[in-house]
């Protein structure tokens, strides 16, 4: 069923409970994965997304993959960002989303676009050597959003009101692992604590 056929269904049977029901669980799933930019809220998401491989083909970095199978047949070929290995550049021109004929990824309409919000990113200070005394700085000059990565004393700070979670502070990391940890903006309602940079390995 397509999208707009089956939001035509839901309220001409009163499912408005159901829809949002389903929403909701849509979003549960969506906390182990990010989708790309100007993603469409999940339930919408998947009921436009056609597979097709448009935006996979689109990214000029590799940054967007296709979720395996083993996430179930709803998900199973839809794109995420494999922010584990790699960052989102926030090109310019948004290929990936341009490419998306079904708008399952959509630019807003405005003069001015702006790059959303992909997922939230904090720094493991356990991790980040300048925590721990020595000079680092791997991560200096890799964040295209200004004054989202921050510097007190010699040591990163991330202003969560101002990044984007675009990933590629965590990329320019040289811990192992990154001292940069990436999570979806989706909080997980369970006890579950499945992380996002791992079902994107």
């Amino acid at each position: 069923m397509d999208r707009r056929n089956f939001f035509r269904k839901a309220f001409n049977d009163s499912g408005k409970a159901v829809v949002k029901h389903v929403a909701k669980k849509a979003r549960h799933s969506a906390s182990r994965w990010i989708r790309p930019p100007f993603a469409s809220d999940e339930l919408t998401f998947l009921l436009a997304c056609t597979r097709c491989d448009a935006c996979i083909e689109a990214c000029d970095y590799d940054v967007i993959f296709k979720l395996s199978p083993r996430l179930g047949a709803k998900v199973a070929g839809t794109p995420a960002l494999d922010l584990l290995h790699k960052g989102c550049h926030l090109c310019i021109d948004w290929p990936c989303v341009n490419a998306c004929e079904p708008d399952a990824l959509r630019l807003p309409d405005a003069e001015t676009v702006t790059a959303p919000k992909l997922a939230a990113a904090r720094i493991d200070t356990a991790a980040c050597l300048p925590y721990s005394g020595p000079e680092c700085g791997s991560c200096a000059g890799s964040c295209p959003v200004p004054d989202a990565l921050l510097w007190n004393m010699q040591r990163p700070e991330i202003d969560d009101a101002t990044c984007v979670g675009c990933g590629l502070c965590r990329e320019a990391c040289i811990h192992d692992p990154s001292a940069i940890v990436i999570e979806s903006l989706f909080k997980s309602t369970t006890d579950e604590t499945t992380s996002p940079q791992k079902v994107a390995s």
